[in-house]
């Protein structure tokens, strides 16, 4: 079950994400699906269009399917979900 404390070691395919902050002013505000991840990247599927986004430059504010809502630093996702699953992180809720 993916919960705020452990989102970090789950993987985001099919969760609906908005980036809150990025240092790509042009990615702030969007929003979608999760439709891959890679090492380095999300893509998300906002309106029709796919955005592939580098975790390192972006926050993410991720709804999860309870409903609650999740803040993550993308620099704390660099990496492949499957070698996420030792890792640890504060979030906010």
């Amino acid at each position: 079950m993916i919960i705020p404390r452990n989102i970090v070691q789950h993987e985001f395919i099919g969760l609906e994400t908005k980036i809150v902050r990025s240092r790509d002013k042009g990615l702030i505000e969007v929003e979608g699906i999760v439709i891959d991840e890679t090492r380095k990247t999300l893509t998300i599927l906002s309106q029709d269009k796919r955005r592939v986004v580098p975790k390192e430059i972006a926050t993410f504010l991720l709804t999860l399917p309870t409903g609650e809502k999740v803040e993550v630093e993308g620099w704390a996702l660099m990496a492949r979900p499957e070698d996420r699953v030792g890792m640890r992180m504060r979030t906010r809720v």
